[in-house]
């Protein structure tokens, strides 16, 4: 067994990821959509803190690099998805993006990945959809220019999720989209499998499980369950849980192209520790529950890997360190945090692994919705936000000439009180209501929050969703 687990350990080891600590495999995302987030130096504070073992930026911050440098943290670099084409085409743009982005920093900055694009392959615009075919030739450029300045120990990717795949379930059926399967995968595993690099893969159990509570079990999905076995009717390979289904899918259809030895590594992934109402299980106890239970999986001794791959080593980057107050969409997209913005742990998180769930000092808050809510809700202005954005806020909606404002016009009955919040609030929910089937969220750039209580008055009427 020892033999074993040593021949795993060295196989998948290579020279851009240590393997000689557990901390060196566990990681975090660094994101910078928010206005109240610290400054960098206080942020690889943070970082040092939890002893993590790799960070994940998603461009090449200079003064992020800079903080990084002389710390033991491997690090992970992003090629804008806007540069693709042009580096793509141009050999001396790939050089360029290098020598500017790569070689002020290393090697005191331990840079170990540089990712091309983020989820590219996600996109259905046509103008993204134009960037598919420079994926593969923009990554090759990268690896050319990091290999003309003689630089062996950084590995080129590209961050995929998991909608790549046409099926996922079981996981012996996975296989990749046919419209990106030929044209873009084959030659995305032959770059990777030839530069002995890693399929970087944004994997979230939270998505599926949310989508279909009925099906899935939560603690499956929280990885705590070890009594709930789900067999491969096709392998009779045994799961008990979710994130290692959602890994084996990849890994199947990596092995349909030929592909057997590609190594995963896992570019983000966690679970929201708050969201909108109607987004139930999003919550502080899930989200510490599934870090918590993922990084003691990835920092196993010897390593567990997946039913598929037995003692793979998977670099992992929890998704995110700070909860991002100016992320679009849905509640969720703003509360994935380790950290509040003021430095305030949302709870605590051992990366190394060492420390179990008794050892950990604060109790975790009950979870309090993880059955989906039933009932009306409505979208108001927030509390405190500043009056001039949401005047702006307001003109927008209101000048989209769609209806939404109708009843907060002059002698309509809603138009008292006449106050700037009033207004919104009513805006906000009429638009939010009309437009919520095709995406529209209660969001408006930080100024709405959802609501249960109903902010309707005399006859005037909010309108609402009903779940």
């Amino acid at each position: 067994m020892r033999e074993t687990a040593l021949l795993a350990l060295l196989f998948f080891c290579p020279l851009a990821f240590s393997c000689a600590t557990n901390s060196n495999r566990i990681g975090v995302n660094y994101g910078q959509l928010g206005n109240d987030l610290p400054p960098p130096s206080q942020s690889v504070q943070l970082l040092e803190s939890m002893n993590a073992g790799l960070v994940k930026i998603y461009d090449a911050n200079p003064e992020i690099l800079r903080q990084l440098s002389g710390t033991n943290m491997h690090v992970s670099i992003m090629v804008p998805n806007d540069l693709i084409p042009k580096i793509a085409s141009n050999r001396a743009e790939a050089d360029l993006w290098v020598r500017e982005n790569v070689l002020p920093y290393y090697p005191e900055t331990m840079i170990r990945f540089i990712l091309v694009g983020n989820e590219i392959l996600s996109y259905n615009g046509t103008q993204d959809q134009r960037l598919w075919g420079d994926l593969v030739p923009a990554m090759t450029r990268i690896q050319i220019a990091l290999k003309w300045h003689n630089i062996r120990n950084i590995k080129v990717g590209t961050p995929l999720a998991m909608d790549v795949l046409e099926s996922s379930y079981p996981p012996s059926s996975g296989r990749f989209r046919f419209d990106i399967l030929e044209r873009i995968m084959v030659p995305l595993l032959d770059f990777l499998g030839r530069t002995r690099s890693f399929f970087f893969i944004d994997v979230y159990p939270y998505f599926p499980w949310s989508e279909d509570p009925t099906n899935i079990n939560l603690d499956f999905a929280l990885c705590r369950s070890q009594n709930l076995i789900y067999t491969d009717p096709v392998t009779g390979l045994e799961y008990n849980n979710l994130l290692d289904q959602m890994l084996d899918s990849i890994i199947f259809a990596m092995t349909k192209l030929g592909h057997q030895n590609i190594k995963l590594a896992i570019a983000e992934t966690g679970w929201p520790n708050d969201g909108d109402i109607e987004q139930y299980g999003a919550n502080i106890y899930n989200a510490a529950t599934y870090n918590r239970n993922l990084v003691q999986k990835m920092t196993a001794k010897p390593p567990i890997g997946t039913p598929a791959r037995p003692g793979l080593i998977i670099p992992t980057f929890i998704f995110s360190l700070y909860n991002e107050n100016q992320k679009p969409g849905p509640g969720t997209e703003r509360h994935w945090g380790l950290f509040y913005p003021n430095g305030r742990p949302v709870y605590e998180l051992d990366l190394t692994g060492r420390r179990s769930e008794s050892k950990y000092a604060t109790p975790l808050p009950e979870a309090t919705n993880n059955r989906p809510y039933r009932g009306n809700i409505w979208c108001v202005a927030a509390k405190g936000v500043n009056s001039t954005e949401l005047e702006s806020a307001l003109g927008d909606v209101c000048g989209r000439g769609n209806g939404t404002c109708a009843a907060i016009e002059r002698r309509r009955e809603c138009y008292e009180p006449i106050s700037v919040f009033s207004h919104a609030s009513y805006a906000f929910s009429s638009y939010w209501a009309k437009f919520r089937n095709t995406g529209a969220t209660c969001y408006f750039n930080g100024l709405a929050v959802e609501t249960t209580r109903d902010p309707s008055h005399g006859s005037c009427k909010f309108p609402s969703v009903s779940l």
